[in-house]
């Protein structure tokens, strides 16, 4: 039986570990590789970062599965046992051009089932981490359940590239969210627009295509505080599989889902 309590312990000390490994980076040069289309990038650091993360973790719980964006980690084809899903940096365009703004990310699954999230803002120091059935935190504080705000001050997290064309969702429909809503934000990093959504900085978040290492993490963060994680069709995200992603806060989430998303 694991013991979620030691896997926490072990997972902050890692997390302090890869993060000064990741500012440590900042005044060598990068080795910059492009992934699906040019504007996918990895770097030797994104690498170095997730073989570390899976050196530590098959040393101390051999008998967890790891699934990592590099393609380090395993090939699963279902849910069963231990899971890592983990991102070494979330948000690697932000890290080749701001050195800011990108996240360390872990979920951590059993047998499909959330029991502990990490995402960690290495630059400013901000940790947001969820342990199921607990609650959810930031830096170490413990943070409220989520309420719904109204429609009209909500500030979402949306990628302009979607409102200009999309397969999922008509683009009018997108334009009138953007009319209705206070203000739209784009941070260019997934994991930590969903942190944001568990500390009140954004009300909702809308992806049209994300895997898993990009909502493992901020899935457990949201959901220990009451929020809502699907696709932008309503429908439960695959733990294996990449798909459309809308995260808000309760009550919003139906809003936005059936007077904008689905219409």
């Amino acid at each position: 039986m694991t013991n979620w309590n030691q896997v926490h312990t072990d997972v902050l000390e890692w997390l302090k570990e890869a993060g000064k490994k990741i500012t440590d980076s900042f005044t060598h040069t990068l080795q910059i590789q492009t992934k699906s289309d040019r504007n996918d990038l990895v770097t030797n650091i994104d690498k170095q970062i997730e073989q570390y993360f899976i050196g530590k973790i098959r040393e101390k719980y051999p008998e967890h599965h790891i699934l990592g964006e590099e393609g380090y980690g395993e090939n699963l084809h279902n849910t069963e046992g231990t899971i890592w899903i983990i991102d070494p940096i979330d948000g690697t365009v932000n890290f080749v051009h701001q050195q800011r703004n990108f996240s360390i990310s872990i979920g951590i699954y059993e047998d499909g089932i959330g029991k502990l999230g990490y995402v960690y803002d290495v630059v400013h120091k901000e940790l947001y981490h969820a342990i199921a059935g607990t609650g959810a935190y930031f830096n170490g504080n413990k943070l409220p359940k989520l309420e719904e705000p109204p429609l009209s001050d909500a500030i979402v997290g949306v990628n302009a590239t979607w409102l200009i064309s999309n397969k999922h969702v008509p683009i009018e429909n997108l334009h009138k969210l953007v009319r209705d809503v206070r203000s739209t934000r784009s941070l260019g990093s997934a994991a930590l627009e969903m942190a944001y959504i568990a500390t009140g900085r954004f009300d909702a978040y809308i992806a049209m295509r994300l895997s898993p290492w990009d909502f493992a993490a901020g899935k457990i963060l949201v959901e220990e505080l009451g929020g809502k994680i699907t696709t932008v069709k309503g429908e439960s995200l695959n733990l294996l599989e990449g798909s459309t992603v809308f995260v808000s806060k309760p009550g919003l989430h139906e809003k936005i889902l059936h007077d904008y998303l689905l219409k």
